[in-house]
């Protein structure tokens, strides 16, 4: 069995080694930040052509036990990887498909935010770098263009919640605040499917970047899974790896495993 190296999430005597993938495991990749690199705007980033083959190829290779675990919309993650509909999530997992392509929903209407639609595309309109993304049933303000209106988009974000109620919840992460329905998260999402075939019973691995997968870090360590951090920066994850680079070399080995 081949191993892969990574970094130590806290201090140790010996390097902590990531086993290469395995058939028998579930795999929960996050998107942005893990398997591709972030940009300015949610809509300039796509995945290159080898990750889209090897995605795919893992999908093939482990029977189906991959799921895309995205703060994306459902519909934006599917643009992403045409030709193939993957267990998915969106929205944090307020969306999900399953493995047989059934979609739920979290039982909230969009309408339900359409005050806060037009308050936050007033403030866009005010502050050139802001940027809106609408994806039905929550809303995220990016300011990755203005890291210096982080405080204002925060604080913008959160005087809304009183209105909105104990339905409605804050979700942060790299240069973005997001409102979204509360009682779904990645954590719940990954909980979901394994209650499914075919992740059912197999090792659970999550791999993420960012605050909105810690959720989905501390499930898997619950189910004695494997967590896998991208990039620097504290977490709940007991392993990490060092960028969205070291996550597709890490993927590779599952291909060459295959072709033995």
């Amino acid at each position: 069995m081949t191993c892969h190296a990574v970094q130590p999430v806290r201090r140790a005597r010996r390097p902590i080694l990531l086993s290469a993938p395995q058939r028998d495991w579930a795999y929960f990749l996050d998107l942005d930040g893990t398997l591709m690199d972030i940009a300015d705007s949610p809509g300039s980033a796509r995945p290159d052509p080898t990750l889209r083959r090897l995605v795919k190829g893992l999908y093939r290779h482990v029977g189906g036990a991959v799921a895309l675990i995205s703060g994306r919309s459902l519909a934006d993650v599917d643009s992403l990887f045409p030709g193939i509909r993957l267990p998915a999530t969106g929205q944090h997992g307020i969306e999900r498909r399953d493995a047989r392509g059934r979609i739920s929903r979290h039982p909230v209407s969009s309408g339900e935010l359409d005050w806060a639609r037009r308050r936050l595309g007033e403030a866009v309109a005010r502050r050139p770098g802001l940027l809106l993304e609408d994806k039905g049933l929550s809303l995220a303000l990016h300011y990755r263009r203005v890291p210096y209106l982080a405080g204002y988009a925060h604080r913008l974000v959160r005087s809304m919640l009183p209105q909105l109620g104990a339905r409605y919840t804050i979700q942060t992460g790299k240069r973005v605040v997001e409102l979204k329905p509360a009682g779904k998260d990645k954590g719940v999402a990954v909980l979901e499917f394994m209650a499914e075939e075919p992740f059912r019973g197999r090792m659970p691995v999550f791999v993420g970047d960012d605050a909105t997968d810690e959720h989905g870090f501390a499930t898997v360590n619950r189910l004695h899974g494997y967590s896998v951090k991208v990039g620097p920066g504290p977490t709940t994850a007991r392993w990490r790896l060092r960028d969205v680079r070291a996550v597709q070399r890490w993927l590779e080995q599952a291909r060459w495993e295959a072709g033995r």
